[in-house]
């Protein structure tokens, strides 16, 4: 019912996670990003826990495949999971359960990795690789996603749907939240709605107000005692 696109942008070290599927509210609970760590999608019978614990394990070990392993050993419903994930180094390591309905598959290079289930077919991940690479790679990862996230969807996306009624865009920049962080949660063509939250977020007066988080002091993580 979902397809993602999880990726790095080498120039400057960030990580997005974009995702569209025509069930509900699927920023909540699909895509996980960590500053300076790496980024998860978890989707099909979604288990958010694969996130949450697959940042912190890249945090721990910084190592994509090994974090995956790890992971589906943990899960003993992992045949009924897809996700995948990248690691600080752009390295991309991707799981599809053999009970994930419908079509469903994934494609990983370095730096970027696409997975969908309950899809017309490949063409649809076909098409969201091919949107991100095809991008202009100075276009900030954001719009990068977004174009990818619009191909998949011109490409037939989810099979039950003539469009996705839920999408979603992150995108980490220095701070421990995200850079951007933006979703519709149910409306039809959730995708160009999305795109055109994206553009809003894109206008002068926003990128000033987002600027601004550079400025909050840090607070201790630990409570002293």
């Amino acid at each position: 019912m979902t397809f993602s696109i999880v990726a790095r942008d080498p120039s400057n070290g960030r990580f997005g996670v974009a995702v569209a599927t025509c069930h509900l509210a699927v920023g909540s609970t699909v895509p996980h990003i960590r500053s300076g760590v790496g980024a998860v999608a978890t989707q099909a019978h979604t288990n958010p826990y694969l996130g949450i614990c697959g940042l912190e394990r890249l945090e721990q070990s910084a190592d994509a495949d090994g974090v995956l392993s790890s992971l589906l050993a943990d899960d003993p419903h992992r045949d009924q999971r897809q996700f995948h994930l990248i690691d600080s180094a752009g390295r991309t390591a991707c799981w599809t359960g053999q009970s994930c309905g419908g079509w469903a598959g994934h494609r990983h290079h370095l730096n970027l990795s696409v997975a969908g289930n309950y899809l017309v077919g490949e063409e649809v991940l076909a098409a969201i690789e091919e949107g991100f690479l095809n991008s202009d790679p100075t276009w900030k990862l954001g719009r990068r996603l977004m174009l990818a996230l619009q191909a998949g969807e011109a490409a037939g996306g989810d099979h039950r749907s003539e469009t996705s009624t839920s999408a979603a865009v992150q995108v980490s920049g220095e701070a421990a939240f995200p850079l951007l962080d933006l979703r519709v949660d149910f409306r039809d063509a959730a995708v160009e709605e999305l795109m055109r939250v994206y553009e809003r977020s894109q206008e002068l007066w926003v990128q000033e107000w987002r600027d601004s988080f550079t400025e909050l002091p840090r607070l201790n993580r630990l409570m002293a005692g």
